[in-house]
């Protein structure tokens, strides 16, 4: 069968495209090597936000991008998505005006969208809301609100819906080789992970949405155009690491969130209420290996008990800890930021279409992935790498002569609204 558009990685990139695609009438096909999500899509810290720690960076345009796709995550999926309310204690006098009008700003970006006014608290009310605090030296706090989410169940969700608009979904399928045709990209060949067997895979446009693994099949297409005696890709992500230890809830004790918006080494720390238990996270560590189950570094353990300790009364100890996880972060790799630390590095998502059309998607962050899919999609429609089509969501009526790329957003964001509606 031909393919209009051939997937390769299923965490939330991939199987974001594979929605908007198979919605819009594309014949759809999406590959894995592992489970849906099995790598850094369901390894997050559970949380669908602006990025409050990227307003202080002064990315405005991210924050709001997220901001408003937030409220789509959490109206489309209610059952694997809701509100949450955050603390940001404060231990000196000019905190809470100081991240009380970040807040705020934070609030304003949101608009409509926003999702609970941020307040300033005193310091009983922000011991009332967070009562295992350390309450020595506490002066205030600042509550905020965003957003919390099931991430693997989310990313099943958005695989079935998919699925259930015509797109073919298969896990533990591997893509072994691309084939080409007047050194254009034609299609790839996968192999089954269970039995070895290998099948052919024809497409007119083929995606790369491995997260931190894009480079691995970048270096194939360059490989396979130049031969192997010519020059090499240069890679364009820098993996970071993110740690997350789970605890028990009496180290928190409330329904509401900790945030600690500048650790000892300037990073974020979450302490956040999860299905019975406590997250603790999260680090931010280079990492050069793409290890599929990747280990965390004991300093990374150390540290986030370390800096609990400083906020939490009874801080937990490595005897309490009950899991952990560790995802790797797809950071996208600037030239001249190559020497700097991986919070700095770019959290924007990147799209590369190759001189053979391979097109290559990663960065960004969980909240924004209909967005993502929505700009590689555009992308595609731009290269002539996708044809028009004239199928259209239910009730959709076009104007004379419209086609697929003028399709416009507010139209697919209700249609997709619809569809995870009938996803449970």
């Amino acid at each position: 069968m031909q393919y209009d558009i051939a997937i390769v990685g299923g965490g939330a990139t991939g199987l974001g495209v594979a929605l908007d695609a198979a919605a819009r009438g594309l014949r759809v096909v999406l590959i894995d090597s592992h489970d849906f999500a099995k790598g850094t899509s369901s390894r997050s810290t559970k949380l669908v936000h602006g990025g409050v720690r990227y307003l202080a960076q002064g990315n405005i345009a991210l924050v709001q991008e997220a901001l408003q796709e937030r409220t789509l995550v959490l109206g489309n999926a209610p059952y694997a998505a809701q509100p949450l309310a955050f603390v940001m204690p404060t231990y000196r006098w000019w905190e809470v005006p100081f991240y009380g009008a970040g807040l705020k700003m934070y609030d304003l970006l949101a608009g409509r969208a926003g999702l609970g006014r941020t307040e300033l608290l005193s310091r009983q009310e922000t011991l009332s809301h967070l009562p295992t605090l350390r309450a020595k030296g506490l002066t205030g706090g600042v509550k905020y609100w965003d957003g919390q989410f099931n991430d693997a169940r989310f990313a099943v969700a958005l695989a079935r819906t998919a699925a259930k608009q015509g797109a073919l979904l298969v896990n533990y399928c591997r893509a072994t080789e691309l084939s080409y045709q007047a050194g254009k990209l034609v299609g790839l060949t996968c192999e089954d992970q269970l039995s070895g067997a290998r099948y052919p895979l024809r497409s007119r446009c083929i995606v790369n949405a491995t997260g931190v693994w894009v480079d691995e099949l970048r270096q194939r297409d360059v490989l396979a155009m130049n031969g192997p005696m010519g020059r090499q890709t240069q890679p364009m992500v820098v993996p970071s690491q993110g740690v997350h230890m789970v605890v028990d809830r009496e180290f928190l004790d409330s329904d509401v969130a900790l945030m600690v918006p500048k650790t000892a080494d300037g990073r974020v720390l979450f302490a956040v209420p999860w299905l019975g238990k406590v997250i603790l996270g999260t680090t931010d560590t280079p990492r050069s290996d793409l290890d599929r189950e990747p280990q965390a570094f004991e300093d990374e353990i150390e540290f986030i008990l370390k800096e609990s300790a400083r906020y939490l009364r009874r801080a937990p100890t490595r005897d309490d800890v009950k899991s952990l996880w560790v995802g790797l972060r797809p950071l996208v790799k600037i030239a001249e930021n190559k020497d700097r630390k991986t919070r700095e590095l770019s959290r924007e998502h990147t799209i590369l279409i190759s001189r053979s059309g391979l097109v290559t998607v990663t960065g960004g962050k969980w909240t924004t992935y209909r967005a993502m899919a929505e700009d590689v999609l555009k992308k595609c429609w731009q290269g002539r790498l996708i044809a028009a089509t004239r199928s259209r969501p239910p009730g959709f009526t076009p104007k004379t002569g419209e086609n697929f790329g003028q399709i416009s957003v507010k139209r697919m964001e209700s249609y997709k609204l619809l569809l995870y509606k009938t996803t449970c």
